[in-house]
This record gives C-alpha cells, sequence and structure tokens, in this order.
C-alpha cells in the first residue's frame, strides 16, 4: 500500500466522529503511536499531522496494520452508506424534512471539548444514536473556541480554571462555503449590532451537527468573545450566545440549505430559535403572529432538564429588549405582548423573562428526562395552564438513554459479540447484546470486571503523579504514594459528576468517624475514587472539592479516597468501567435523570442511589441498591441527615456483605449473579437507540406531519 493511500484512508476515519464509538478504529491510532496518540489527545487529525509518511508507513508494517486499517474504511463506507435502516423503515418523512437538534452543548468525545457535563453528552448520544439507526437528525451548536474549563486543584484543593484555544486544523471540522468558494456567514441583530458568525460542520456518522463561531474578521472584539467559552460571563455574553444559537442557528440551517421538518430543543438555551421560526414564517407566507406562532408550535419540540428553579436561564426585560428590539418588530407585535412570551403572567412589569416559559409557550410538545422529573415538570409548570390539574399539564416524559457502544467498554463487548447471531446488529428494538452478556459465564464476567478495574487503578495513579508534580511534589516520594494508592481487592466506590451543591458528593462525610471505619477495615475495605468539575462561579461546589481533598489526605486514609482532576469524558469512560459501585445520592427530587449510572451499568458495575431520575424507575430490588431516601423536605438539613444515615446503612448492610461474601474460587458469586441481572434488566431500556425510537414515534413524526397538540395560550 502506498504511504498516500494509507493516509488518505487514515484520514478519512479521521474526519468523522464514527470512530469515536468503534473503538478498533482509536485503537490502529494508538498502536500506530501510543505516545503521540496521549499526547495529542486522542486527536486522529493532530495525530497524523505530526506522522510523515514514511514514518507512518513504517509502523503500520512493522504491527502489521495496513489490512485493519482498509478494513475499517470499508466498515465506515459500509455502515454510511447502507439504506436498510430502522429509520429508513420508521421514519421515512423526515428523510426529506429532517430533525434540527438544537444544544448549547455536546458532547461528542474529549477531543472535541464543546461540552460541560450530561446536558452535552446525553446531546452526543442523542446524535450517535440517530447515526446508527438511520434518522436524519442535523445538530446546531456553537464552536466555543476555548473549549470548556481545564481543572487545576492547588495545593490546598480549590478548584482554578485554566483555557486552551481549540486549533480547527486538528479537529474534524469542515467550514462551510458558499457558490462563490468564500466561508459561508449569517448575520443575527444584537440589537443595533449586526453580529456575523461562520458555519462549521461536524460529521458524526450518518448526520452532521453545524457549529456557529463568531470569532471571525469583521467582528468587534466584543462580538468574537460570544462563542469563546462554555457556560462563561454575565448574563449579557449569556444572552448573546443564546442570541446566536438560536437564531443564528436557525439562519444557519436555511443557508446550508437545510429545511427541517421538526425543531428539537434540547433545554431553553436555545428557544429563541423559535422565534426566528415564526419571522421566517410571516416573512414567506404572509401569516398573521397567531398563525405563524401555531404552524412553528406544531413542529417544535422541547425537552427540559432542569427540576431546579434557579436552573432555568432568566434575562431582565431591560437587557432582552437591549438586544431583540430587531426581533419584536419583525415579528410585529407590542413590546408588552414579546415580553409576555417568556413570561407566566404576561402583565406583570417585575417579571423576568424565562427561556423555558418561552418555549413551553410556543412548542406543543414537551417532556421531561424520566417519569418523576415529568411529574415534576408538570408541578413546576402549572401555573402556565390554570385551571388545570398538575397531572393534565401536557409535559409528557421520555426517561433519557445512553449510546451503548460509546461507553461500553469494549472487553465487555467482546464478551458477547462473538456469541450474537448473525444479523443481531442493535436497531433500537433490541435486547441481543444485553441477553448474551447475561448468560455469560460467571467467571468470564468477573475476570473481565477485574481487568478493567486494574486499568483504573493503573491510570487514577498515574494522573494522581501528573497532578503532584505539577504543584512541584517530590517525583520519589509522589510515585511511592501513588504505589500505595487504591487496593485492586478493595470494594470500589464511584462517585463522578458536576459538583453541584444538590448533588450532595460529601453526604458520606457527614460522620466522618464511622465513614473512617467503613474505609479502613482490613477484612472488608472499602474505596472511593471521586472526580468532577464545580461550575467557575459555584462557590460551594468548589467548597465540596475541597472537602473532598481533605479527606484524601487524612492520614488514616492514606490511598483509601482519591479525587481525579480535570473530569472529561475520557475520565468518565474509565469510571463508570472499572468501578464496583456506582453512588448517587442527590437531594430528591432534584436529579432530572442521571446517565452516568446507566453507563456504569453498561459495564457491570451495581448502582446504588436515591431513588430520583431514571433509578426510580429502574431498580427493582435485584440489579443494584436503592438507598431508602427522604424528600422533598422543605428542611434541606433535615433530609440530608435521613439521607446520609439511610446511605451509610445501605453501604454498611447490603453493598460490603454482598460484595465480600465469596465462593471457594475467590469470586463473589452473588454479586456477579445481581451483575448479570443488571445487564439484563437495564442496558437496553436505558440505551440512547430506545431513547430515540420514542422520540420518533411520540414527538418527531406527528410533529413532522404538523399534528398539533395543546399549547399555552
Amino acid at each position: 500500500m502506498t504511504p498516500a493511500i494509507l493516509r488518505s484512508r487514515l484520514e478519512f476515519l479521521a474526519r468523522n466522529l464514527w470512530w469515536t464509538w468503534h473503538p478498533e478504529v482509536a485503537e490502529l491510532f494508538r498502536e500506530l503511536d501510543p505516545t503521540l496518540w496521549k499526547d495529542v489527545r486522542h486527536k486522529p487529525l493532530a495525530f497524523l499531522a505530526h506522522m510523515d509518511d514514511a514514518t507512518l508507513s513504517d509502523r503500520s508494517r512493522t504491527f502489521a496494520l495496513e489490512t485493519r486499517i482498509l478494513r475499517a474504511a470499508r466498515q465506515m463506507e459500509q455502515d454510511l452508506g447502507g439504506e436498510d435502516t430502522w429509520g429508513a423503515t420508521h421514519a421515512g418523512v423526515l428523510n426529506v424534512r429532517p430533525v434540527a437538534y438544537f444544544s448549547a452543548e455536546f458532547g461528542l468525545h474529549e477531543s472535541l471539548p464543546i461540552y460541560s457535563g450530561g446536558l452535552g453528552v446525553l446531546a452526543g448520544d442523542h446524535m450517535k444514536a440517530s447515526s446508527d439507526l438511520g434518522v436524519p437528525v442535523v445538530g446546531v451548536g456553537l464552536l466555543y473556541r476555548q473549549g470548556y474549563f481545564i481543572q487545576r486543584l492547588d495545593a490546598s484543593g480549590w478548584q482554578h480554571e485554566e483555557f486552551a484555544p481549540l486549533n480547527p486544523a486538528e479537529l474534524p471540522l469542515e467550514m462551510l462555503r458558499d457558490a462563490s468558494g468564500a466561508p459561508l456567514h449569517i448575520t443575527v441583530q444584537a440589537g443595533a449590532h449586526p453580529v456575523h458568525a461562520a458555519v462549521w460542520r461536524v460529521r458524526v456518522g450518518r448526520n452532521s451537527i453545524l457549529l456557529l463561531d463568531t470569532d471571525i474578521p469583521g467582528n468587534p472584539e466584543v462580538w468574537r468573545e460570544i462563542t469563546h467559552r462554555l457556560y462563561w460571563g454575565d448574563q449579557s455574553s449569556r444572552i448573546r450566545q443564546e442570541l446566536v444559537l438560536g437564531v443564528g442557528g436557525l439562519r444557519a440551517l436555511a443557508a446550508a440549505g437545510i429545511r427541517p421538518g421538526v425543531l428539537h430543543l434540547n433545554e431553553g438555551h436555545s428557544a429563541f430559535a423559535l422565534l426566528e421560526a415564526i419571522r421566517q414564517e410571516l416573512t414567506d407566507n404572509g401569516l398573521t403572529f397567531e398563525e405563524a406562532r401555531d404552524r412553528v408550535a406544531a413542529k417544535a419540540v422541547f425537552t427540559t432538564h432542569t427540576p431546579v428553579p434557579a436552573g432555568h436561564d432568566r434575562f431582565p426585560a431591560e437587557l432582552l429588549m437591549e438586544h431583540f428590539e430587531p426581533m419584536r418588530a419583525a415579528l410585529g407585535i407590542s413590546r408588552e405582548r414579546f415580553l409576555g412570551l417568556g413570561r407566566v403572567d404576561e402583565s406583570d412589569d417585575n417579571e423576568t423573562f424565562c427561556m423555558t416559559v418561552l418555549a413551553l409557550k410556543l412548542s406543543a410538545r414537551a417532556n421531561g428526562v424520566s417519569a418523576l422529573h415529568g411529574e415534576v415538570s408538570r408541578e413546576m409548570w402549572q401555573m402556565l395552564w390554570p385551571g388545570r390539574r398538575a397531572a393534565e399539564v401536557p409535559i409528557g416524559h421520555i426517561t433519557n438513554g445512553v449510546h451503548v457502544r460509546s461507553w461500553i467498554a469494549r472487553e465487555v463487548l467482546q464478551l458477547a459479540e462473538h456469541r450474537l447471531p448473525a444479523g443481531s446488529a442493535r436497531d433500537g428494538s433490541g435486547h441481543a447484546l444485553e441477553e448474551t452478556l447475561g448468560s455469560i459465564s460467571s467467571g468470564a464476567l468477573w475476570e473481565v470486571h477485574c481487568v478493567l478495574k486494574s486499568h483504573l487503578i493503573g491510570f487514577v495513579r498515574r494522573r494522581f503523579i501528573a497532578q503532584e508534580l505539577r504543584r512541584g511534589a517530590d517525583a520519589a516520594a509522589t510515585e511511592a504514594r501513588a504505589a500505595r494508592l487504591l487496593d485492586p481487592h478493595a470494594l470500589t466506590l464511584g462517585f463522578a459528576r458536576r459538583f453541584a451543591t444538590y448533588k450532595r458528593a460529601t453526604l458520606l462525610q457527614r460522620d466522618r468517624e464511622r465513614l473512617l471505619r467503613l474505609l479502613t477495615n482490613p477484612e472488608r475495605p472499602v474505596q472511593m475514587i471521586f472526580a468532577g468539575k464545580a461550575h467557575p462561579k459555584d462557590h460551594g461546589g468548589k467548597e465540596l472539592i475541597r472537602d473532598v481533598v481533605e479527606l484524601s489526605r487524612d492520614p488514616a486514609l492514606e490511598g483509601r479516597v482519591v479525587f481525579v482532576e480535570d473530569y472529561d469524558m475520557h475520565v468518565a469512560r474509565l469510571l463508570v468501567q472499572g468501578v464496583d459501585v456506582w453512588v448517587n445520592n442527590p437531594r430528591r427530587p432534584e436529579e432530572a435523570c442521571g446517565t452516568s449510572g446507566m453507563k456504569a451499568a453498561l459495564n457491570g458495575a451495581l448502582n446504588c442511589s436515591i431513588p430520583d431520575g431514571w433509578w426510580l424507575e429502574a431498580c427493582d430490588g435485584r440489579n443494584g441498591f436503592s438507598i431508602n431516601a427522604t424528600g422533598p423536605h422543605a428542611d434541606h438539613a433535615m433530609q440530608d441527615a435521613r439521607d446520609h444515615e439511610a446511605l451509610l446503612s445501605t453501604i454498611e448492610r447490603e453493598v460490603v456483605p454482598l460484595f465480600f461474601d465469596r465462593a471457594a474460587d475467590g469470586a463473589p458469586q452473588h454479586w456477579i449473579s445481581r451483575i448479570r441481572h443488571s445487564l439484563l434488566t437495564l442496558g437496553w431500556r436505558f440505551s440512547a437507540e430506545r431513547m430515540l425510537t420514542d422520540y420518533v414515534k411520540h414527538m418527531y413524526l406527528p410533529a413532522a406531519r404538523g399534528v398539533s397538540s395543546m399549547t399555552v395560550s
């Protein structure tokens, strides 16, 4: 094979994020040069840019990779070109006018850091599942030139934020161009000021995401900064980002020749898209505002993810009108009516403009992301439907799911793949993978789990060394400490997520002495791995991180507690694949869903969780552990005290005894039986494929056909 052909095939693979859920492709780059692959932070295009043709050709021959590279490229061509898909059979109407999926963040892979946490990863999984199933979905987001922050902890354990500019040349980004070949730019009005944005495309399997970028020549610096950082800055910065995302996003679709049949808003950040859609209807079809509003609402789907009132974006009236007066004039409605679109009480001049209210008023279909969250959302927004009981509020639910092949360990997948019957590829219906895993021998399951746990411990030790050396620690002493960090035979609890106060990362620490006894029992040792970022402005969340770090430095707990710095998708994969138990203890009912537990379940970890979000509908008493929690309670301190007792008692009386109940061969047979039952009952129910088929059947198809539902008057 000539070097040119070899490079072209690798570049073909690198320019589509399809490779991110096909680990055999990532393995090709890693085997070519493991050190370089790590140094470029798993970016294939950057990897290829650092390797000349001669070295690439030589290494491919040396490690016998040429045939595998050609096979992978053919597989991608076959997967992306196949027409016999679930979507072709069940969602053909979307082929002409696809779904436009708006999201402020997309978590596709750690190499493209335009996500902060669960909302973005959910959006990424949604896009990947749509590709697998052949459902036409076009994502719309923002290209954050500095991404989300890199987390660094100082000697006291306090979080600091660093930013590293993204280099588009190192990423699978394609700048869209107009008919003349010039970069395609769209323009939005921020009050009297025109803001221009370039449009980039990132390919995600069969589908694409359009990312808007205001950091271009011609924009003043203040406008160029709009798309620099995710969830950064004051309210002026936030409203400008959401203006570009919503209004600019819809204009980008039109400029790219895409006419969506469904507008799906993933959270309220993008709700301004509906105003732009109404404006387009007025301009193109000469409708009245009411007619245009109803037509747009009929094709709009809104997913809310936030059961906490403070989590919904709100803007003062003056700030809104400063940026949206041109839009108001184009819609032909009064200032009062325009502001009323985002208010519960349209006549209340003191009420702020809420993006969730705007989305609910202008969408015919709305849903929460778990059964309990749907119930909470109906109660939260009941006031928008005066005279209706909460149960009658038209907000349903579609429980989230996770993209199986993005999160399941390759070792676990390989256990099942060679046993799957021909033609049993996942098509959104199925249980083949989980049923096969559930039938594998206890010994094989436990061996794979122990391997993954070993991988995790090795990674944590290496990350610990890097963290300590960055802070100036002695190298020899640090390596000695790392060698004592974590015990492969101890029960390993994982807690990794955004460090928001309601998630209660330090709930176990309320009784320090009791926790010490649990963790230091020589007969039944327990250890904990933490990871997660606090929002830069969340002082309370940063204090929680510092508390965990302080706990990890207790001499009595040497090696038993560790905080892993700079949580991202790479760290998340290792954690959900390697821990024994995934702990989740939010203050009920403030966790909308909690998809990290679904990822852990795919890999044989057992969930120990408050019955909130997805776990309320998932736990059957044999596929994990449910904490007998209280809530909601008006007194948070009392609720926290009761939940702490329930959590610690569950771990002491149920989790620990079951894990250390060993058979003659040293394997925890009853524990493994529970793992098998977890795989059988949870994997398919909480997959992104199941989630997407629910959206297609219950949301997208009715919206695409113009079937109206009740809207807020």
